[in-house]
């Protein structure tokens, strides 16, 4: 998957504890922004048309990548003319609010041969349904896996000392974030995901986004989250754009937080997405915890740890298998479409957006 230094990678949903969690939604009402939703069906150019937009344009834009299939695309984000143009199907279905006004359709149901779908019927009604049932079965292992996350993020907070931790981010604050006027605003992404490729981080996006890194070196991410919870209301009260990077595997649980205006990152390292780059500053969040209160619960904690990594395998190998019997679908739907009649579409949106 190629990355280069103009553009950043993320998810903007994921397989989680409780099925497909997606923010698109929270996309499509950040301000100004103007929505293309994209609908087809699997295999139809929906990924190509926005990786060429992506190549097209001369300003940074955002890739935003399918956690079903890292290698596709579910999202293309501009800054200029601010718009998104969005893969508006399933899991992630979206359709017009506010037609017209702030989004727009783009669909391309007029380049399949329906009479060709229609003669395969069954194997693809067998085939979304088997993805389905395989992502279904993907997010039970997930939702063990959280389940078995939350109780050692529960013990660690019952060594830690929540206060000092608090008053230690209000103190990160008053270095890092100096006051300034206007109001504050949010965007959220998601810079991992559990996909076939296994637990995937785009970590080529952090020093695309961000000069000055803070780690969070926090194995069960009791502290680290009160600090990220901290910061963000901190960031956000003193006016900033604060780039929000959920936990996927944790509802409400902030793993990253970028402020791009400041060329800063906030970051949480552990076993799941350890952070080595040049030059940061590393804080490590024991210095919060009792650690003879933690010591008599160590064989606890490494099995939950160990537990956890076979489930997210598991669900992993899950997300392969559906993968697999989408790549089938797609056969069928790529060999049913007109992609001329696809590239005319592709054309007319790319007028649309100026490019």
């Amino acid at each position: 998957m190629e990355n280069d230094k103009k553009s950043v990678d993320f998810f903007l949903g994921a397989v989680g504890p409780g099925g497909f969690r997606g923010y698109f939604e929270q996309l499509g009402a950040e301000p100004g922004i103007q929505l293309y939703l994209i609908k087809s069906g699997p295999g139809c150019g929906k990924s190509t048309m926005m990786r060429r937009i992506a190549q097209k344009t001369g300003d940074p834009v955002e890739r935003i990548h399918c956690s079903s299939d890292p290698d596709s695309l579910d999202g293309v984000i501009l800054p200029r003319p601010f718009a998104a143009v969005l893969d508006a199907t399933a899991p992630h279905t979206l359709d017009p609010a506010y037609p017209g006004a702030a989004e727009e359709v783009v669909s391309l149901y007029h380049t399949m041969d329906t009479k060709r779908l229609k003669a395969n019927r069954a194997e693809i009604i067998a085939l979304f349904r088997r993805c389905k049932c395989l992502q279904g079965r993907a997010a039970r292992y997930i939702s063990s896996a959280a389940e078995l996350l939350a109780d050692s993020r529960r013990t660690a907070a019952g060594a830690a000392d929540m206060e000092k931790a608090r008053a230690y981010a209000n103190r990160l604050a008053l270095r890092y974030l100096p006051r300034r006027g206007g109001e504050g605003r949010e965007s959220i992404r998601l810079l991992s995901a559990v996909t076939p490729q296994g637990h995937k981080v785009f970590r080529d996006t952090i020093p695309a986004l961000a000069d000055t890194l803070v780690v969070f070196h926090d194995e069960y991410g009791a502290c680290s989250s009160l600090l990220m919870e901290t910061l963000r209301r901190l960031g956000l009260e003193r006016g900033y754009h604060v780039v929000t990077c959920p936990c996927p595997l944790s509802e409400g649980k902030i793993d990253h937080l970028f402020l791009p205006e400041l060329r800063l990152a906030f970051l949480t390292s552990n076993s799941w997405h350890p952070m080595e780059f040049p030059d940061q500053k590393n804080i490590h969040c024991t210095r919060f915890e009792a650690k003879d209160r933690l010591r008599c619960r160590k064989k606890r904690l490494r099995f939950n740890r160990r537990a956890a990594a076979d489930l997210l395998a598991q669900a992993s190998a899950m997300q392969c298998e559906a993968k697999a019997s989408h790549d089938e679908l797609e056969a069928f739907y790529g060999a049913a479409v007109d992609f001329s009649a696809v590239d005319a579409a592709a054309a007319a949106l790319n007028a649309k957006l100026g490019l």
